[in-house]
């Protein structure tokens, strides 16, 4: 428990540092960076304390392949466009924007628990459940590429202005990219599973079950519904796309 407390302190400390830059400088870019630096920061400093073996190395990688790809984006995004306009309502508040820094924090190290956990066992190896969590990750990890990827390019063409996507992955989901993101934390759950004992499985389980809940019950798919309805609601067109899509797991048209 001292060495979460420690992870803690450290992610705490870091997105502290990193808020009093951003909030000086107003600016969005390194907010937008700031949630993969968090990220990378815990993992390889994990990965550092505990000491070099196969798994502890492709976990570290592949968190950090997950951490460069939406930090990669988020900045991609924030530079093209200008700012990040989900900061527009607090950014210029000092104690609400730092509140926002340190929940970004601690969600960070709560993800990352059941690798603080499997990191620190003397000699970890890869079994098959760890090796099924590798490819529930990757299989995210793309997921979540290729949604955010396609939704880019629809919303970057003027012809789609004021338009919702329905086209490549967002024809079977409302939200795929959220889909891959549960995806990834879950496998990084499985893939620390197997070392872990029946109590640190109890506290892990912290992991998937806060990206499960954010983005299912807070502030991901209801804030996102919300607006939709509130600008195409009222179009028949929406209605029948919302009845015949899924909102989250990519099924087939109803």
């Amino acid at each position: 428990m001292i060495e979460l407390l420690f992870y803690l302190v450290v992610s705490l400390l870091l997105n502290f540092s990193l808020f009093v830059v951003a909030f000086k400088l107003q600016s969005d870019k390194l907010t937008d960076a700031s949630y993969a630096i968090s990220f990378m920061t815990l993992v390889i400093s994990a990965a550092f304390i505990s000491g070099f073996s196969w798994y502890v190395g492709i976990g570290a990688f592949i968190v950090c392949l997950w951490a460069l790809r939406i930090g990669g984006f988020l900045v991609y995004r924030v530079v093209k466009i200008g700012k990040d306009a989900r900061f527009d309502s607090f950014r210029s508040s000092f104690f609400g924007f730092m509140r926002f820094w340190l929940l970004q924090g601690v969600t960070a190290w709560v993800l990352l628990i059941p690798l603080f956990f499997a990191f620190r066992q003397e000699e970890p190896n890869i079994s098959l459940l760890s090796a099924f969590g590798v490819i529930v990750l990757i299989t995210g990890l793309a997921i979540e590429s290729i949604a955010d990827f396609q939704k880019w390019r629809f919303t970057s063409d003027e012809r789609n202005k004021n338009k919702w996507i329905e086209s490549g992955i967002w024809r079977y989901s409302r939200h795929p990219n959220y889909f891959g993101e549960i995806l990834v934390w879950l496998g990084v759950f499985f893939y620390a599973l197997p070392l872990l004992s029946l109590g640190e499985v109890l506290i892990s389980l912290a992991s998937p079950l806060l990206i499960i809940t954010l983005l299912l019950f807070v502030t991901g798919i209801p804030l996102l519904e919300k607006a939709a309805d509130e600008r195409w609601g009222s179009l028949k067109a929406y209605q029948d796309y919302k009845k015949r899509t899924s909102i989250l797991i990519p099924l087939s048209h109803k």
